[in-house]
C-alpha cells in the first residue's frame, strides 16, 4: 500500500472498452462525450490534490500536442483551462522503455515496471498521484491493487470490440461510490474510492 493516494482516470464505453474495434486510435464511442458539462466537471475533479501526473508514453505525447495550447487560451472553458495549466505545471512522470528524453517541460522518463515506479514515487513525494488516461499504467496498478480512487466516465455506447479496461483475473476488491453526475447525453461521471 502506498503512502500517497493513487488515482486513475479513464473514459469507457458501456462494455468497458477505452477504444473501439479499429484499435487504440478509435475513440469514436468516447469523443462525443468529452466536451459535455459532466465531462468538464469530472476534469475539474481529477487533478485536485494531485502533485504528480503519471503517464504512459502515448498519453504523454498526445497530451503534449493538445493541452499546452488550452492553458494559454483565454476563451477555453475554465475547467479545461484549469486542468491544462495544472498539467503543464505539475511534475509529470512518463513510463517508457523507448523514450530517452523527457517529452515535456517538468517531466522525466522512468524505464521501470509500473509497480516499481509507483513505489518509488510513493516513498519520495507528497500529494496524490494521478494516472491520467493511461491504461498501460492503470491496468498493472489495478492488478497489483494499488489504485485508491477511480474517476470513470461511462459513455452510453457499446463498442463491441476494442481494449477492455477491467481485465479478467483482477484481485477481488470493494469500492465506495463517492460522487456521480449524469449528463444530458446519457454519459455518467463516477468517482469510486477503494475500501481497504
Amino acid at each position: 500500500m502506498t503512502t500517497r493516494t493513487v488515482s486513475a482516470n479513464i473514459s469507457l464505453t458501456l462494455d468497458g472498452r477505452y477504444n473501439g474495434p479499429a484499435g487504440p486510435g478509435d475513440l469514436s464511442a468516447i469523443v462525443p462525450y468529452m466536451s459535455t458539462e459532466v465531462a468538464r466537471n469530472q476534469l475539474a475533479r481529477i487533478w485536485q490534490g494531485a502533485t504528480t501526473a503519471l503517464l504512459g508514453r502515448g498519453s504523454a505525447q498526445g497530451f503534449m500536442g493538445y493541452w499546452p495550447s488550452v492553458a494559454d487560451d483565454d476563451n477555453a472553458d475554465p475547467r479545461e483551462r484549469g486542468y491544462a495549466k495544472w498539467l503543464t505545471d505539475v511534475e509529470k512522470v512518463v513510463l517508457s522503455r523507448t523514450l530517452t528524453e523527457p517529452p515535456w517541460e517538468r517531466s522525466r522518463v522512468i524505464d521501470a515496471p509500473v509497480v516499481d515506479a509507483v513505489a518509488e514515487l510513493a516513498a519520495t513525494g507528497t500529494g496524490d498521484i494521478l494516472v491520467n488516461t493511461s491504461p498501460s499504467v492503470s491496468k498493472p496498478l489495478l492488478a497489483a491493487d494499488l489504485v485508491d480512487r477511480l474517476y470513470l466516465i461511462v459513455c452510453p455506447e457499446i463498442a463491441g470490440a476494442g481494449d477492455r479496461f477491467f481485465d479478467d483475473g483482477l484481485p477481488t476488491s470493494k469500492w465506495t461510490l463517492t460522487d456521480k453526475e449524469v449528463g444530458d447525453l446519457g454519459e455518467v461521471a463516477l468517482v469510486y474510492d477503494r475500501v481497504r
